[in-house]
């Protein structure tokens, strides 16, 4: 059964030189119980699509168009009272930056404390001993509740969010680089606890990161996202396993394999494009090494090329010849006339 589904939301920001159009009718359904990866580049629209979902957008952000229902809400629709009542109780947040996301002037224990009383009738003393619940579910001793975030290591305060984000046990908890900040092995450590107190919960997750590992380890589904729009969706099994825009070939190309000897890492030329009135066509299309005339005149379509994986573009029933070429390296680091050469041979 489906949690949340979003259908065509489109996000805008206003700068002084334009409008830029940050997330582009985007589509997805977030299951009961499943966890869903998001990933791409900086600026690619993920951390704006949490934020349109908490409703926390800036002030110069706006919903132009779509819906995301949640539990027969449309939260797209809600006013900012309705809105109180969601946060933290039906869906929270793991955020990127421990530090931000904690008032360094109240102790850890005190701010866990007033998020549940806000939301549920109960004595200060019963909140208490539920922090020290919720503390020890991530691996905390009760003890540092008293403690002020300057005291904690990172690792510590990353697990005091995630203790505050699972306090109230949100049907949703939408994670945005939940252990960028971290060590590798106190990253992998959390993530572990994450995907664990997830199945303990059986709640929904949505994780939001760059890193293509964290997903593959540990999401059902995963989102590809390039310049505001949804490239590629399916499960991490068939996206992993067989790409099919090329964007998202890119991007495994670009990221370590330590099961593949041979695996040579590339980068991906040049940059996303201006989403200040964006062209009508592919927007991958000069940064594709794969890129024909087609694609510089018209919006690339969803094809699905099996049962729930979608790839937005034109030639994706290619996608298994791009998949061998993408090892011929100069085809991502040579310019695009040079390419075509390459790929007429």
């Amino acid at each position: 059964m489906a949690l949340m589904e979003i259908s065509g939301l489109s996000v805008q920001y206003r700068l002084e030189k334009g409008v830029v159009q940050a997330v582009e009718d985007v589509s997805f359904i977030l299951e009961k119980g499943e966890i869903v990866g998001i990933v791409g580049e900086s600026g690619c629209g993920k951390t704006t699509i949490a934020k349109t979902v908490l409703r926390i957008l800036p002030d110069n952000g706006r919903i132009n168009k779509g819906h995301i229902h949640f539990k027969g809400m449309d939260l797209a629709a809600l006013s900012e009272s309705e809105m109180k009542r969601v946060r933290w109780k039906d869906i929270s947040m793991i955020s990127q930056s421990a530090m931000n996301s904690l008032n360094p002037v109240y102790t850890v224990g005190k701010q866990i404390v007033e998020a549940i009383r806000t939301h549920e009738k109960t004595s200060y003393r019963q909140a208490w001993d539920r922090a020290e619940e919720s503390f020890a579910l991530v691996g905390l001793e009760g003890k540092r509740l008293t403690a002020y975030p300057h005291q904690l290591s990172g690792g510590m305060r990353q697990r005091a969010v995630i203790a505050m984000a699972l306090i109230l046990r949100p049907d949703l908890i939408i994670a945005d680089e939940p252990t960028t900040a971290l060590d590798v092995l106190v990253q992998d450590h959390i993530l572990r606890e994450i995907v664990a107190i997830q199945k303990k919960i059986k709640n929904s997750m949505v994780i939001i990161t760059h890193d293509i590992g964290v997903v593959a380890e540990t999401c059902h589904r995963i989102i590809v996202m390039y310049a505001g729009r949804i490239v590629e969706i399916g499960s991490v099994r068939s996206v992993f396993g067989s790409p099919g825009h090329p964007y998202t070939i890119g991007l495994q190309k670009a990221f370590p394999n330590i099961t593949d000897h041979g695996h040579e890492l590339v980068s991906i030329p040049g940059y996303p494009p201006s989403l200040i009135n964006p062209p009508a066509r592919c927007l991958f299309a000069e940064r594709c090494p794969f890129v024909q005339d087609l694609c510089r005149q018209a919006e690339a379509p969803d094809i699905e090329i099996e049962t729930g994986h979608v790839v937005k573009c034109h030639f994706a029933d290619q996608a298994e010849a791009f998949r061998r070429r993408s090892a011929e390296r100069d085809l991502w680091v040579e310019p695009v006339d040079v390419r075509q050469a390459i790929l007429k041979k």
